[in-house]
């Protein structure tokens, strides 16, 4: 039987199998989606266009942020667990979707474990506790006497219901022993506003958000939650410091959908880690109150194991569900 002319159908599929090598090699520099979950102008999309900038520098293809706000970063991570395992769509997110949703909602659509790929930290945050015109607080111990002397002083509001704030806020009333209301916010320049004219006698929410309003004046921030101060506000203690044994922070982190190959996962970890080690970026992350961090996805992952561990203990002892 004779043969048509053109390459050997051996040859045919040696081209078949190299495709896929020869589509990734052409697909280097396309575009890389970096899905944040909260709002422009917060210190997540800050923080998620620091590490996207320099991003584009060590792999020298785009790296385009896009915000997608809504359901306590949901939306967006609900989009990421459906990308294609390929490495041009990621997301910033914190780590609270992970190791607090799994606790409080009674159907959660994703596993915070099975869903995701973690690729690396890139910053830690504290949040702040701070009280406004209503109550002018100038301290933890103001603030306290305070929210115990009427119920209209104990409330306060969050970006939202099980954020790390939220859950700051629940692990003060259960050291002070003062039954706090929580007040879920979607917009935080609303909850700022509502701190600063006296709307809220407290919020809390991360200390970039309310900076610029304790330095003016208009506001003041008691506590911060970290173990240690503020480099940026030294002259505000931390609640241990101010007699509550509380300390948390959250850390940032970078995801890719499930099923990422193993070469692909260290590559863009190499490309995180050279991103948020660049001085210029430790220095912009550092300006909004953030801590840049450098990790392993092992790290990561096993940071994330520990936390959904931890606030298993704190949710059971708060009675909080989600609706």
């Amino acid at each position: 039987m004779s043969h048509p002319s053109g390459p050997s159908r051996r040859h045919t599929l040696g081209l078949l199998a190299a495709a896929p090598f020869i589509a990734h090699a052409q697909d280097d520099r396309s575009p890389i989606r970096m899905l944040c979950g909260l709002a422009a102008g917060t210190g997540n999309d800050l923080t998620a266009r620091i590490v996207a900038d320099r991003m584009k520098e060590v792999l020298g293809r785009p790296v385009n942020v896009e915000n997608k706000p809504g359901a306590g970063q949901r939306l967006a991570l609900n989009e990421l667990r459906r990308a294609a395992p390929d490495g041009r769509t990621l997301a910033l997110a914190t780590t609270g979707p992970f190791v607090i949703y799994p606790h409080i909602y009674a159907k959660l659509d994703y596993d915070p474990f099975k869903d995701f790929t973690p690729l690396g930290a890139v910053a830690s945050f504290d949040v702040a506790i701070a009280s406004g015109s209503k109550t002018q607080a100038k301290s933890m111990r103001e603030l306290l006497a305070a929210a115990q002397a009427g119920a209209d002083n104990a409330i306060f509001g969050s970006p939202g219901n099980g954020s790390l704030s939220h859950f700051v806020g629940i692990a003060m009333g259960l050291a002070s022993k003062i039954d706090f209301t929580h007040v879920p916010y979607r917009d935080s320049g609303q909850l700022q506003i509502d701190l600063a004219t006296g709307r809220l006698p407290i919020v809390i929410t991360g200390q970039s958000n309310l900076i610029d309003m304790h330095r003016q004046g208009r506001i003041r921030m008691v506590a911060v939650s970290g173990e240690q101060r503020s480099p940026l506000l030294p002259d505000v203690p931390t609640l241990l410091e101010s007699g509550i044994n509380v300390s948390s922070a959250t850390t940032v982190g970078i995801f890719g959908p499930p099923g990422m190959a193993p070469d692909l996962v260290r590559r863009l970890n190499a490309a995180l880690s050279g991103a948020t080690g660049a001085p210029d970026a430790k220095e912009k992350l550092s300006r909004i109150a953030f801590t840049p961090t450098v990790s392993t996805p092992e790290a990561l992952a096993a940071e994330i194991a520990a936390e959904h561990k931890r606030f298993a203990a704190l949710v059971k002892a708060s009675g909080y569900v989600a609706e």
